[in-house]
């Protein structure tokens, strides 16, 4: 579970609640079903409105992967085992390698040593993968952009909500009680609309641009392995080439 997601919503939402009790605002007051309408609905309509069918149809799999993060192979995993198949093919032959490239559960990694092993030459491998990357960053661009479009809309939903409850709010000038309460109505929707897009979305979307940058990184690093391998780099050569991939407080200290 990602826990700083988490974390992040639950303390978005005591944020709010504690802070209007300690304003003397009721927090019971958010608890109103034509805001939540309007920015819930509104914002998915808009968003809908926006973007392609096709992209919208990850959505499920964008909040899992928000709230549950990805799993990656560590860096320094990666490091190891390529060293280990450098002294492997070194020992052994490419054979060696497409034996290894079997037993690993990563596609990406898999596929491109099995090309190593089968004698793809360098240029080959790098545009591949290369075109896979940049394919995998493109959706996920999308993907974050369904989040980016959803904090755009919903603060402006959140004013038409407003707008909607003052007129609401005007149509009861002789009875004082019912004016003060749709006022406050009407702001009501104004707050959700301004948490739903600044504490939800937009977050969100940049949460799903990090993971994608995280990822992709790991990628070049496994990229920058199999064509070091492929040249017939030697382990100690490999390691000091992927080492640059991994931030110097966690790299393993050498025997």
């Amino acid at each position: 579970m990602e826990k700083s997601t988490v974390i992040g919503v639950i303390g978005g939402i005591l944020a709010v609640g504690v802070g209007m009790y300690l304003k003397g605002a009721d927090p019971h007051a958010l608890l109103n079903p034509a805001a939540f309408l309007i920015i819930i609905a509104g914002t998915s309509a808009a968003v809908s409105n926006a973007m392609p069918t096709e992209q919208l149809k990850a959505f499920p799999k964008l909040i899992k992967k928000i709230f549950n993060g990805q799993k990656l192979m560590a860096k320094q995993e990666i490091l190891d085992l390529f060293i280990d198949l450098a002294r492997t093919a070194k020992r052994d032959g490419n054979m060696a390698i497409e034996k290894k490239a079997n037993e690993i559960e990563d596609p990406f990694l898999r596929s491109t040593l099995t090309m190593v092993a089968d004698g793809f030459n360098a240029d080959f491998i790098a545009e591949v993968v290369e075109t896979d990357i940049k394919n995998m960053e493109a959706r996920h661009r999308a993907g974050a952009l369904i989040f980016a479009q959803g904090g755009m809309y919903a603060p402006t939903l959140g004013v038409l909500g407003a707008v909607i409850g003052l007129i609401a709010a005007l149509g009861n000038l002789t009875d004082i009680e019912k004016l003060g309460h749709s006022i406050a109505a009407a702001f009501i929707a104004t707050m959700l609309g301004i948490f739903t897009g600044y504490v939800i979305c937009h977050p969100f979307a940049n949460k799903l641009k990090q993971l994608s940058e995280e990822e992709a990184t790991i990628k070049k690093m496994m990229l920058e392995g199999a064509l070091a391998l492929q040249s017939g780099a030697s382990s100690m050569a490999i390691e000091a080439k992927l080492q640059a991939f991994i931030p110097l407080t966690q790299r393993k200290a050498k025997d």
